[in-house]
């Protein structure tokens, strides 16, 4: 795991010492444990380290091989490495000391362009090709690491985060607005829906599932992949070569993925994405001596559950029933008394370079990546993309398909085991299938005036981005309407922007604290596994998420496994902790609403407003309310254009 950086200047001209120079004493923010550069003639390329893998122990990188004139540097875990040690005949002795940059240098050599379509792991790299006098570089399926650069007529320069770029005096920092009005007007947690852009201006991004080539003064891009639901099936003949199948491929993401010198860490909530990535690793690491540490936010000591039934905010008794039942755990709770959305929020803003929405969870997620560092944790395990992977499958929505596909005896058999496991009347329930299966007969309106965010970007600013024609042609909903579980997956797979959020965090926050967060749902092997499932996998005799229900039995508890009834809820304390900063947090927004800055992006009436609605009341429940998330995401972006604009 590395943060790289480099130049290319088109006119052969040899890159200035100090451009280097000053692009990698910009990277010295973040902890290393090797900074090595590379130049020849109009090249030069740059590894800030951290020694993550075993492998990655004293590696060269910039590697330079001379034999094949070839040069890389690179971000990157490679979790496919037996099967590349096959395809590219790596030599049994060398197999135990090759680095993952040089299995890529390698696969580069015998693919070339195509070379991306072969690797599986979290990876950004670029590779410059001395004989063909061309940069090449990749970002991996779901953009799990980043990778910005800047283009001119004369450079190209490129590097794992915007801040040093700006180091390089023909590089002016200036406000997307493009990018800026997107991110406002867009009702969800993703940014932007322009996968290029960045809320810079001259500083573009590689997109997830997409390679680079940079020659004669021309950038090029190609998606190297695309992944659908809509392709042949696999057909097994009964459950239990499904679940076989299943835990063969799941235990092969989870083992690859322990792959450190360091302790293995993971998030466990009492759900059952992390509680099955716990389980198989725990299981895996006993067999080496070892023990998973395992992470778990709890809310503070004095909360009072105000959620409703069918949700828990403190999922303590679900995930000490994991760690029971598991065994080879050493969980650890944590509150994180004193720290809130507020206190948080500049810390997180220079992490991410970047304004951002998921406020209601940033307090605890900064500090579990703070706890595995002082707990010298490598690789920090999760399930952040299991719903759409192994627990997908929605019984709601599946009913609701069955109903629309006019399979009535298929439907009344799910619909009445559905209504016996959660003790839900079968007449109360109908009515929200038909609902799901037809939703132009009933437009939702009550249901749309419960989701839908204001629209709080200024409307002069909006017509002048054309920001809501762009939306609505990317299908963005601007109400903010949740989507069933079949839209909610085909979008992710074919729209880019809902994945760029997650490796932006991920791979900003483990370089500032040197450990690597790593998620076996989000295995393209386990993708392309799960797409290739029938649906009846995933929703079986009216359980939802079946698959990873059936298939964990052993190896979860039934209390976690079977669980239909509740289901965890992060950040409800989120108020209780900002109460004593109640006045300050006021005085804030009072203040952002007077700025004439952000008078020019921001629907001032429609803030104000919501700010009325909250100001002498802080109950819990405003936390996930839709006035105070509108507010939140506004003062989160004044800070940030403060920061780095000024009074611009």
């Amino acid at each position: 795991m590395s943060a790289i950086a480099g130049i290319l200047n088109f006119n052969q001209e040899p890159v200035p010492y100090e451009h280097g120079r000053s692009l990698m004493s910009s990277l010295e923010k973040y902890p290393s444990d090797s900074v090595q550069t590379w130049q020849k003639g109009g090249v030069f390329l740059g590894c800030h380290a951290q020694w993550i893998t075993p492998e990655s122990v004293g590696e060269k990188l910039p590697y330079f091989d001379e034999e094949r004139q070839l040069a890389i540097t690179a971000d990157a875990i490679i979790d496919n490495r037996d099967e590349l040690f096959e395809r590219l005949q790596v030599s049994k002795e060398y197999r135990k000391i090759i680095t993952d940059s040089e299995l890529i240098l390698l696969s580069y050599y015998k693919w070339g362009e195509d070379s991306p379509k072969y690797l599986i792991g979290d990876f950004s790299f670029m590779i410059w090709d001395e004989k063909r006098q061309r940069l090449f570089g990749a970002r991996d399926f779901s953009g799990t690491r980043t990778l910005y650069y800047f283009h001119n007529h004369l450079n190209f320069a490129f590097c794992t985060t915007m801040g040093p770029l700006f180091s390089l005096p023909y590089i002016n920092k200036e406000l997307n607005e493009e990018w800026l009005a997107e991110f406002i007007a867009i009702p969800g947690m993703h940014e932007a829906v322009d996968v290029y852009s960045s809320v810079y201006k001259h500083i573009k991004q590689v997109p997830p599932a997409h390679s680079i080539t940079v020659v004669n003064n021309k950038v090029h891009f190609s998606r190297y992949i695309m992944l659908s639901d809509s392709g042949e099936k696999l057909k097994l003949k009964t459950n239990e070569e499904y679940e076989e199948a299943f835990r063969e491929v799941f235990n092969e993401a989870v083992t690859s993925r322990l792959r450190t010198h360091h302790k293995v860490g993971a998030h466990l909530s009492g759900g059952l994405d992390s509680g099955s990535v716990a389980s198989f690793a725990a299981r895996n690491l006993q067999k080496d001596h070892k023990k998973l540490y395992t992470y778990s936010y709890v809310p503070v000591d004095n909360f009072i559950d105000w959620t409703p039934k069918s949700r828990i905010a403190d999922e303590r008794p679900f995930i000490k029933s994991t760690v029971d039942y598991v065994g080879n755990i050493h969980d650890r709770y944590y509150s994180f008394e004193g720290k809130s959305a507020l206190s948080e929020m500049d810390d997180w803003l220079r992490i991410l370079e970047a304004p951002y929405k998921f406020f209601e969870n940033s307090f605890w997620l900064k500090g579990m990546y703070e706890e595995a560092n002082r707990n010298e944790i490598g690789v920090l395990l999760n399930g952040n993309r299991g719903n759409y992977t192994i627990s997908w499958g929605s019984a709601l929505d599946y009913q609701s398909k069955l109903f629309k596909n006019l399979k009535w005896l298929k439907l009344y058999g799910e619909l009445e085991k559905y209504s016996r496991n959660r003790g839900i009347k079968k007449s109360k329930l109908f009515p929200i299938i038909t609902k799901k299966a037809f939703p132009f007969i009933n437009k939702f309106k009550k249901d749309r005036n419960n989701y839908a965010i204001p629209s709080f970007i200024n409307p002069s600013f909006a017509k002048r981005t054309n920001v809501f024609e762009k939306l609505l042609n990317n299908g963005i909903d601007i109400h903010g309407m949740p989507l069933n579980a079949y839209e909610g997956r085909k979008k992710q797979l074919e729209q880019l922007f809902f994945w760029g959020l997650t490796g932006t965090t991920a791979t900003k926050l483990s370089l500032h604290y040197s450990l690597m967060e790593r998620d076996p749902t989000n295995d393209l092997r386990i993708m392309k596994f799960c797409l290739a499932l029938p649906d009846s996998q995933f929703v079986q005799d009216g359980l939802d998420r079946a698959l990873i229900r059936r298939s964990t039995k052993g190896y979860l508890p039934n209390k976690v496994r079977l669980n239909q009834k509740v289901r965890g809820v992060q950040g409800a304390d989120g108020i209780q902790r900002l109460t004593p900063e109640w006045p300050l947090l006021i005085n804030e927004l009072d203040n952002c609403f007077q700025d004439s800055m952000m008078a020019e992006f921001l629907d001032l009436k429609v803030l104000k407003d919501a700010l009325i609605n909250i100001r002498c009341n802080p109950i819990p429940e405003l936390v996930f309310h839709k006035d105070f998330k509108i507010l939140m995401r506004s003062l989160v972006l004044f800070r940030f254009m403060k920061a780095s604009f000024g009074g611009r």
